[in-house]
């Protein structure tokens, strides 16, 4: 599953003026993306503010990328939760969805499982879904860790087939050598891109993907041409751009500046509120105010 798609973007979801989506700002977006090397779309989740989105909105959200994508690019649909029956329920209605690739669930926030009962709760979603499961392992969103040797034991489950693990690059190497040559290890986590890749995982599911894919690219490119200097100095320009897109709570900084773009209003659902002239500036510092206005 997902051989060849280094880059998945964790996509944003653009909103109008009557906090509606904005399926025609989506679909424009998507079609960029697409040109700039992005090889798959994680629809739904955290940086889709996935938390204010009805259940009707998921699913209308999941058929209608699927429509754009037509088989271009992967689909995976974030269908978790805290609730093991919710994510459940969710997983059987969305993986019946034909364009999707496979479903995420994240490691349950807020309830502070221990290990046996995340094992069971991903188990009993896998065994749910018709399509295959990435689990979403982030510590720093939902507290609880699922541990290295729970990962392994959960990806002898046949429709167990991916992860998306934002810990360290040292976890993504374990992860790499113990589990299936097949299964799928990503970093959450832009700013370790090169380092996943030369410890061997599959890629990324990124938020700088938005703006960078094509520098994004480049550092592939040159890791696979064992140019690991130009890869190293590419990374280098990447990494405090990829900081400013989490030096305030995400996706507001990538949607500000994909409004700047003039590609999206600059709207978000509460809790999320756009960022003030203060924080704007503070980004763009960062970015680049002229890379970002093209």
């Amino acid at each position: 599953m997902l051989e060849n798609h280094p880059i998945l973007t964790a996509l944003i979801t653009p909103f109008n003026e009557h906090d509606e989506i904005d399926y025609p700002a989506l679909d424009k977006l998507i079609e960029r993306l697409l040109a700039e090397h992005t090889t798959g779309l994680v629809v739904g989740a955290t940086t889709g503010e996935s938390p204010t989105l009805s259940h009707v909105e998921k699913v209308s959200l999941f058929e209608h990328v699927g429509e754009v994508l037509k088989g271009r690019a992967a689909l995976v649909a974030n269908v978790g939760t805290n609730s093991t029956r919710d994510s459940v329920a969710f997983a059987k209605e969305v993986s019946s969805i034909q364009a999707i690739t496979a479903v995420l669930a994240v490691v349950p926030y807020y309830s502070k499982p221990g290990q046996a009962g995340m094992i069971a709760h991903f188990r009993a979603i896998a065994d749910a879904s018709a399509k295959p499961v990435i689990i979403y392992n982030i510590p720093g969103r939902s507290v609880v860790q699922l541990s290295n040797v729970s990962l392994a034991a959960l990806a002898k489950h046949p429709n167990i087939q991916g992860v998306k693990q934002c810990t360290t690059v040292e976890d993504l190497a374990w992860l790499v050598q113990h589990l299936p040559k097949d299964f799928a290890v990503y970093t959450g986590d832009d700013d370790q891109f090169e380092d996943a890749l030369k410890v061997g995982a599959r890629g990324v599911i990124s938020v700088a993907s938005h703006l960078y894919g094509n520098q994004m690219q480049q550092v592939i490119d040159n890791l696979n041409a064992g140019a690991i200097t130009a890869a190293d100095e590419q990374m280098a320009w990447l990494t405090p751009r990829m900081h400013a897109l989490f030096a305030y709570p995400s996706p507001e900084p990538v949607k500000m500046a994909l409004s700047r773009r003039g590609e999206i209003q600059n709207r978000l659902r509460l809790p999320m509120v756009p960022l003030n002239e203060t924080e704007t500036q503070v980004v763009l510092d960062s970015l680049g105010e002229l890379e970002v206005e093209q």
